[in-house]
């Protein structure tokens, strides 16, 4: 066999192209997710400054789900520290991303993520606000919802902005995306100077919480926290999944779905309200995370499509994995530091942006 055979089209492009079609395969993208969470699950579990073994791991695991007492120190780590953390991340990550999905749907941008129009800083100055003034000006609300103090505060921080950014970004029943991006500008602006002013009101042990929300962390998580997270990110979850029809009527725009019968400003108002309600409970629980509702929804899109019936549980699968991975390299990237897992997103989520954009960039040309 000579070079012109083993450079010719036949034996090159065909094999690449097929395993391209094959990965892309729903039934394939499924498998890759739910093998990665089971491996990046295992491996959160078994590193930190106590390194276990995977049967260690496995053992604690099943001595917690048959409801045995805790034996060793190891068991002890692993049900109190690491698997309420990868919970909470599983949690945190699939909120955010089926959040980004919903917001993406309703105005029909893959731009239009939480965190980028401004829900994710109006959540956390509505958390950051009651930890500041509950003893003082919210003092009746504290007593008021208890525990659930923060994440309603949240939820109806991200709820106010979502609909601001709804009225601002959308007329004519069009949504002009441009108007989108700069009113999300100005209400992160504004979302800033406010927490400023919250900051310089804060005493000591108040500025090391707000620190904990302006960079996120899921080293605080509990099994309390975890079951009521579980309830207000996996119900709206379910929700979502329930108007994927009128979300798929949405792609062709807003007149083909009222013309297939569908209330097209009902489906706006449930999906923006149950996004709200993931991204509030998920600051108020981990801080400000970014760009999971953006990434993760646009990488799955180039892979299986925008079909919403397929899109929104795999972003729920892949925002959960992204999430854990970008925490795990955190707490063990430079131990025994603790990185705010909000700035490993960052790190890990910006440059993985910018090639998705040069590559939509350079499609286009």
């Amino acid at each position: 066999m000579n070079d012109t055979t083993l450079n010719s089209p036949r034996w090159s492009w065909p094999r690449l192209t097929g395993l391209q079609q094959w990965l892309r395969q729903p039934v394939c993208v499924i498998g890759i997710l739910v093998l990665g969470l089971l491996i990046v699950s295992l491996l959160a579990l078994m590193q930190g400054p106590v390194a276990l073994s995977s049967v260690d791991v496995l053992q604690s695991l099943w001595a917690t789900i048959s409801g045995a007492e805790i034996s060793s120190a190891g068991d002890w780590v692993v049900r109190e520290l690491r698997l309420p953390r990868v919970l909470l991340a599983l949690l945190v990550g699939a909120g955010l991303a089926v959040a980004g999905v919903a917001t993406q749907g309703v105005f029909r941008n893959p731009l239009a993520d939480p965190g980028l129009i401004g829900v994710s800083s109006g959540a956390a100055l509505a958390a950051v606000a009651v930890i500041v003034l509950k003893d003082t000006w919210l003092q009746e609300w504290s007593q008021l919802t208890g525990p659930l103090a923060l994440p309603i505060a949240a939820f109806l921080g991200g709820l106010v902005v979502t609909m601001m950014m709804y009225r601002l970004g959308t007329w004519g029943g069009q949504t002009h995306i441009a108007t989108l991006l700069l009113a999300g500008v100005a209400i992160n602006v504004l979302a800033g100077a406010a927490t400023g002013v919250l900051t310089y009101m804060a005493d000591d042990q108040q500025l090391r919480t707000m620190t904990f929300w302006s960079m996120g962390s899921l080293a605080y998580g509990k099994w309390d926290e975890i079951q009521v997270l579980g309830l207000l990110i996996g119900l709206p979850m379910l929700l979502c999944l329930r108007l994927v029809r009128p979300l798929n009527a949405l792609l062709m725009g807003e007149n083909v779905a009222n013309h297939l019968g569908f209330d097209v400003q009902h489906t706006k108002r449930w999906l923006l309200g149950m996004a709200a309600l993931m991204v509030g409970s998920g600051v108020a629980v981990a801080g400000m995370i970014g760009f999971i509702g953006l990434v993760v929804p646009h990488l799955l899109r180039l892979m299986i499509g925008p079909d919403h019936r397929l899109l929104l549980p795999l972003s729920a699968l892949a925002g959960g994995l992204l999430l854990l991975v970008a925490d795990t390299l955190a707490r063990t990237w430079m131990p025994p530091s603790d990185l705010p897992v909000g700035l490993m997103m960052a790190l890990i989520g910006g440059p993985v942006f910018l090639l998705l954009l040069m590559q939509q960039v350079r499609g286009k040309g």
